[in-house]
């Protein structure tokens, strides 16, 4: 086996099951003990306390999570316009820190349903990962990919859901869902 050069990825994990920011976290978490300076930006989560922040504290600034959102949306007309604007400014955010070479990896969590909720334009995304500089390392996660992005990706990853304890009425779970 050859060593290759170090080719950035992108990295998409979709689909209706449970496990696309867990499967995310847990390639953050790797990335970190390789050595490599990971940024998490959270597009939607912003209004809870998520296990993940603690963990990556423990890391300093190799591993920095940062919540943007509103919290979960209401589906169904148009976008509310502070779920809009807090997306926008975490994209700003996003798109600067591409760019920057602060980081070696950036994880761009649930960026998929910004695009797919209409709060974020797709080609903007597009045009920055077509971009992004060559070494760097991008994972975008959500339901509903959109097909620009999953062209575009090396990496694919469909969640499906097979059984929820939800369907038990069973709460989410600290360290688990949260």
């Amino acid at each position: 086996m050859t060593t290759a050069s170090k080719k950035g990825l992108i990295i998409v994990h979709t689909g209706p099951g449970k496990g696309k920011t867990t499967a995310a976290l847990g390639l953050a978490f790797r990335a970190v003990g390789s050595g490599l300076r990971v940024l998490m930006v959270q597009f939607l989560k912003g209004t809870w306390h998520y296990g993940e922040l603690d963990a990556a504290q423990v890391f300093g600034d190799k591993f920095v999570i940062r919540p943007m959102g509103k919290g979960f949306l209401k589906l169904g007309g148009e976008p509310d316009p502070e779920h809009k604007r807090a997306a926008e400014e975490a994209w700003d955010f996003a798109r600067e820190k591409i760019f920057s070479r602060e980081y070696d990896m950036i994880v761009l969590d649930e960026i998929n349903y910004a695009v797919s909720y209409g709060l974020l334009p797709v080609s903007s995304v597009v045009e920055a990962l077509r971009q992004k500089p060559d070494d760097l390392h991008v994972i975008l996660t959500g339901r509903n990919a959109h097909p620009d992005i999953v062209a575009l990706a090396d990496l694919v990853t469909e969640m499906r859901e097979i059984k929820h304890p939800y369907q038990k009425g069973i709460e989410a779970q600290r360290g688990i869902e949260y």
